[in-house]
Formats: C-alpha cells, structure tokens, sequence
C-alpha cells in the first residue's frame, strides 16, 4: 500500500490524504504510516476528527506509548497525554503569566522530544484542537540532512562520540523545575550518532537537552554541539508547520529537532494533545 502525499519541504515532511486515524486501521495500512515515517520523518494528516480516545487507540498501533514525564516525575502517576498549550483540562485559559505556560516556553528551543530519557521517544503524535489566529507554528528541522551535508572527515570525527542529554540543565534556565521531576530524569547518555534501524540511514542527535560529550571538557562541547545545532537549523532546511484544527501530526524524534513558535497568551487560545511512542533503546 502506498499513502497519497503531498511534500511539505524540500528535505523532508509530507501531508497525508485519504486516512482516517480515528478508525479501524488495518495491519497493511499501520506499516504503510509507519515506512512514511521512515521515509518522511514529518507526516501530517489533515481533518481528523479525532477524540483522546482515538488518539491513544492509534498511539498504540504504533507501539508502546510513553508515560508523560512531567506527570510521572512529579506525582508518580502514569498519564499518557501532554497538553500543549494555555488551555486547561477544564478548559480555563491560564494567561501568559501562568506558571505553566511560562514552563511550556523553555519548548521554543530547538530539541527532540525525550532524548533526556534513558529510551527516548520514537515519534510523537499531536492533535490541534484549538490554535492562535496569529503566530504559534512549529518548526521543524532535519538532523539526517545535516548530517548529509557534513564532511566525510566531520562524519569520522563523531561517529565514535557520545553526548550526555540533560533536562534540568536545558529547562531550568526558563523556568524552575520541580525538585521531584528533577530527581526522576537524572542525566543520560547517548551515541552522537544514530542509524534508523529499517533504513540505515545515519543522523546525528543533539538539540538543547544535549549538554555535552563524554570525555570532552565544557567549552570544547558546547562548541561542538552548538555548531551540530546550527548546522541542522538554518532558516532555508527549517519547515513552519501553520496548525490548522484537525491536523495530527506525527514526527520522528530519532531525526527531527522541533521547537515551538511562540504566541500571544493573553489574547489566544491554544489546546493541543500530544501523545509519544517508546522507542528501542538506543545502542551505542
């Protein structure tokens, strides 16, 4: 089976027509999502009218969902969806000075969603229920094309490197994390180098929850993670996805850096759900 696309950018990122995920979805169709997630790394699927329900039903076809960290560190208790957003469960709007809106900032970094996990996320799967009427994309960048674009004598020199991933150090300049949170992410470490294990194909894995390289001294990681960052992230390799209600998107965390656009708290609303899939532990 092959999914009818539409490409989003030049390198990577395609929108998706004729699937509806809040269905039935046969065991053909899954693998079909999933080799465009391969092939694609950024799908997005357009008028889903989609429910938690329907959400986590189709998170579950892909794999094992992952247990929200905030959640999880703080209380103890397994919840399996994220708000992205101002808006509350019980729809109250928690304005721009709102502890969690102000915390949800530090995600207009440039990063990959759970690579401060000992098994990071797969790919993470977001549903727009409400969006700003000005500003609030997503950007979107390829650590697979920046790796292409590296020297062979680049790609040499760290390939055998590994980097230790840290929330508390990239989150805690914008906003204070809680104690217990803190102590149930402590910090891990991971091959600077990743293959996607269907396809081979190679990317490095940095972003701002990388803090630096086993071995290495302060100065000389950060300037080399600073320039990983930068070399991912220039404006003509960036895709702005504009969220438009009933677009679900799915994301491959394993090769994509995102960060959030910001908006005007005060003045819109915005409500997204976001669930993630563990990934396979990363091997080195």
């Amino acid at each position: 089976m092959e999914l009818k696309t539409e490409p989003l950018h030049a390198q990577f990122g395609a929108r998706v027509f004729g699937v509806d995920l809040t269905g039935p979805l046969d065991g053909e169709t899954v693998a079909a999502i999933n080799r465009a997630v391969d092939e694609f790394s950024l799908l997005c699927f357009p008028d889903q009218p989609m429910t938690d329900e329907a959400h986590l039903a189709f998170t579950r076809r892909l794999g094992e969902p992952e247990a929200e960290h905030v959640t999880l560190g703080k209380t103890g208790e397994t919840v399996f969806f994220g708000t992205v957003g101002n808006v509350a469960d019980d729809g109250t709007v928690r304005r721009g000075d709102h502890p969690n809106t102000k915390y949800q900032t530090g995600n207009e970094q440039w990063h990959s969603d759970s690579s401060f996990r000992a098994v990071p996320s797969t790919v993470s799967i977001t549903h727009a229920y409400e969006v700003p009427g000005e500003d609030g994309a997503t950007e979107f960048a390829s650590m697979r094309s920046a790796y292409e674009r590296l020297s062979d004598e680049d790609k040499a020199r760290i390939e055998p490197l590994r980097a230790v991933h840290d929330y508390v150090f990239s989150r805690s300049p914008i906003a204070p994390v809680d104690p217990n949170h803190a102590a149930s992410l402590p910090p891990v470490v991971h091959p600077l180098v990743r293959r996607n294990p269907t396809t081979g194909t190679a990317n490095y894995y940095a972003g701002s929850h990388a803090r630096s390289i086993v071995g290495w001294g302060g100065m000389e990681s950060r300037r080399l993670i600073d320039d990983l960052n930068a070399g991912a992230t220039r404006e003509e390799d960036i895709y702005r996805h504009c969220w438009a209600v009933g677009d679900t998107v799915i994301w491959d965390n394993r090769c994509l850096l995102h960060r959030g656009g910001g908006y005007d708290a005060n003045k819109w609303r915005r409500r997204m759900r976001q669930t993630r899939v563990v990934g396979p532990a990363v091997v080195a």
